[in-house]
């Protein structure tokens, strides 16, 4: 199976074009994306999150321009652009209000001032719901009609797609995936948020390491592992090398995964739920990753109705680090074909 996008030439386009522009805490990604989903070229800059919100987006801008000239397109030839970003914010307005990995920005306009520079409509959306809508338009959610992405990271982040509507709610905070209560004991995990015994409390990457320091605290993990230099990856790496412990610490993660798969299911109801990010243990194509996996569906379908036993689609994801860009570009081809239509 291929992951990631798929790449044609300019010439080989369908035209109209879309330009998507992924925010992540680190990296801004940004590509441009034909009328099927086909990505044309890429480029990346650095987020530097501990400046100002416009000095990003004006660099975004900047960036965006080097790759039109690049391939010897203009600003004309983009119909509109998708705008994906992290952390609380008012869809509506256009504003991010608290992306706690960003520190530099805060209740700002983000759409408008992108907008306004490159002089097209911008459509703006929370990061995973945009990476969610890549993998429904043409990831590995596109034969279905209805699905959820949870993103696996330092966080855990969630988009949920039911037939082309993006779930951003009333508050444009839907589709949190990461923040259902899989643990509403007094002594559950605490998440990132501050709030107890969430999903992302026991299935993220800081979660993973947090869990295995306890252990070597204890003395329960292998010897001569030491608190500093643990990783998620390296958990990984110690399971594939055929450490128990670390096996059972990624399982015990699988088996909260699938709490929370059973909590979406129920509220849901989707055809498919896809698995990304960077903590996939090799996806299908490594044993860990498939007994992960697997682990987490026996888990769900332990506690979901009979009835819906091996309907749902429990796969990892297609796009990767694309999937971005590419559902950023795919809700401007739908905020295009809306305004067109109009």
């Amino acid at each position: 199976m291929t992951f990631g996008a798929t790449v044609v030439s300019l010439e080989a386009a369908k035209r109209p074009l879309f330009l998507g522009v992924d925010i992540g805490g680190t990296t801004i990604k940004l590509g441009v994306v034909d009328d099927a989903g086909q990505s044309i070229a890429t480029s990346t800059l650095d987020t530097l999150g501990d400046r100002p919100a416009d000095d990003a987006m004006r660099r975004t801008y900047a960036t965006a321009c080097e790759l039109l000239t690049r391939l010897n397109l203009s600003w004309n030839d983009i119909s509109a652009i998708g705008l994906g970003s992290p952390g609380t914010m008012d869809i509506p307005s256009g504003k991010v209000l608290n992306p706690v990995n960003i520190p530099g920005w805060h209740d700002f306009n983000i759409r408008d001032c992108l907008g306004e520079l490159a002089g097209k409509p911008v459509a703006f959306a929370n990061d995973a719901n945009a990476a969610a809508y890549g993998e429904f338009w043409v990831g590995g959610a596109a034969a279905y009609h209805s699905m959820v992405l949870l993103t696996l990271g330092t966080g855990v982040g969630g988009g949920i797609i039911i037939g082309d509507l993006s779930i951003d709610g009333e508050h444009s905070m839907g589709s949190e995936c990461g923040h259902i209560v899989v643990d509403p004991s007094p002594t559950a995990r605490r998440c990132s948020c501050t709030r107890l015994g969430h999903l992302e409390s026991y299935c993220s990457a800081t979660s993973m390491v947090a869990r295995a320091r306890e252990m070597i605290a204890a003395g329960q993990f292998p010897a001569g592992k030491t608190v500093s230099a643990l990783s998620a990856k390296e958990v990984g790496h110690l399971a594939e090398s055929g450490d128990q412990v670390a096996r059972e610490l990624i399982l015990d993660t699988a088996k909260w995964l699938g709490v929370g798969l059973a909590i979406i299911v129920a509220t849901v109801d989707p055809s498919a739920i896809l698995i990304g990010g960077a903590m996939t243990f090799g996806r299908s194509e490594a044993e860990l990753g498939r007994a992960f996996l697997e682990r987490a569906k026996q888990e769900m379908t332990s506690r979901i109705f009979k009835e819906l036993e091996g309907r749902i689609v429990i796969d990892y994801a297609h796009l990767g680090g694309d999937a971005g860009y590419i559902g950023a570009a795919g809700m401007a081809r739908k905020l295009h074909q809306s305004t067109s239509a109009a």
